[in-house]
């Protein structure tokens, strides 16, 4: 990076307040490692600082939160053979996910626009969630051959009943209204209340969070109910059975994207799931960590991120291709 290149992370004090813009929005403020560690870095250091009562992040531009780590660059390092840096980025990932959960000052996240996977990490721990009705919050993994991680076999499993588990497998968008709905929001704003929030925050504290929000536009979230019924199976072979007996359109539709999902990573996010309900974080994390060394090593990690993010044609070449292919003693293995 050029000396006279934008920062990829905006660190300010601004009166009460530390303030971060992740500020890289031509890649939807995608994180790569040393970004991770600017913000662990920054966090460290206001937690003990007397002047700095709360702590603030948010996007820059208009399109994104933060759609994730820098899948690009992972999967470059994977067909190097360059694990161990793969390793040591998710492990800082994760360990910044759980000091997030652990912040003793108010953590604030500004979420407009889309959020997903790690941008899910660096918000969804904290003690503030703000959302507007232009957010989208979503965990894809499994679309591009990886599990939902950065804790989310921990928060997935506590929303509604059933409908992480729909989320995980899935990959389906929350609307802002939905994630309010659902409890991955604290606050909901409509997006020109979000312009000058931070600059209130600083200047008035947190109190102001809850004089901005409104109420999230009634109404039941597509598929809510059915969720309810179907992803409580106890396998995703029956989920599939199911929806096929279901035959709504819902059903229908959902059935098509869980067919188009990498089939061994929808396997592993079942089981990460079911077993996370029961796991503290902080276990939670540690097996996310595992499961991240396997599948970053598994062909449909590459495969997934060139046919989703590189090439862009969305026809991953999965192996094995189909769900009822993949063998379940070696999935169970992992576990």
């Amino acid at each position: 990076m050029s000396s006279n290149a934008e920062p990829a992370v905006i660190v300010r004090r601004q009166g009460r307040i530390g303030r971060l813009t992740i500020n890289r929005p031509k890649a939807l403020n995608a994180v790569d490692h040393d970004m991770l560690r600017i913000i662990r870095a920054e966090l460290d250091r206001w937690r003990d600082d007397p002047f700095i009562h709360a702590v603030v992040i948010e996007g820059a531009g208009d399109r994104a939160f933060c759609v994730g780590g820098d899948i690009r660059q992972v999967r470059a390092l994977a067909l190097a053979g360059q694990f161990a840096e793969i390793d040591a980025f998710f492990a800082d990932e994760y360990s910044l996910n759980l000091a997030i959960a652990r912040y003793p000052k108010p953590y604030i996240a500004l979420i407009d626009g889309a959020c997903m996977g790690g941008g899910m990490g660096l918000s969804i721990h904290g003690s503030m969630r703000v959302v507007t009705d232009s957010a989208s919050l979503a965990m894809p993994e499994t679309g591009i051959g990886f599990f939902p991680d950065v804790g989310a076999s921990f928060f997935l499993p506590r929303l509604r009943p059933n409908y992480g588990m729909y989320l995980a497998l899935t990959g389906a968008r929350a609307s802002g209204a939905d994630a309010a709905y659902l409890g991955l929001a604290t606050h909901y704003v409509l997006r020109d209340r979000m312009t000058n929030l931070a600059d209130a925050v600083a200047e008035n504290g947190p109190a102001v969070l809850t004089e901005a929000a409104v109420p999230p536009p009634p109404g039941v979230m597509p598929g809510l109910s059915e969720a309810v019924r179907i992803f409580d199976a106890g396998s995703v072979m029956e989920i599939i059975e199911r929806l096929v007996a279901l035959d709504t359109q819902w059903a229908r539709d959902t059935l098509k994207a869980l067919r188009a999902m990498s089939p061994t990573a929808t396997l592993w996010a079942f089981e990460l799931m079911r077993r996370g309900a029961g796991r503290t974080l902080e276990q939670c994390l540690a097996a996310e960590l595992l499961m991240a060394r396997h599948a970053t090593r598994h062909p449909d990690f590459a495969e997934g991120v060139r046919a989703m993010v590189i090439d862009k044609d969305r026809m991953p070449h999965w192996s094995p291709a189909r769900l009822e292919d993949v063998d379940p003693a070696t999935v169970a293995g992992l576990f």
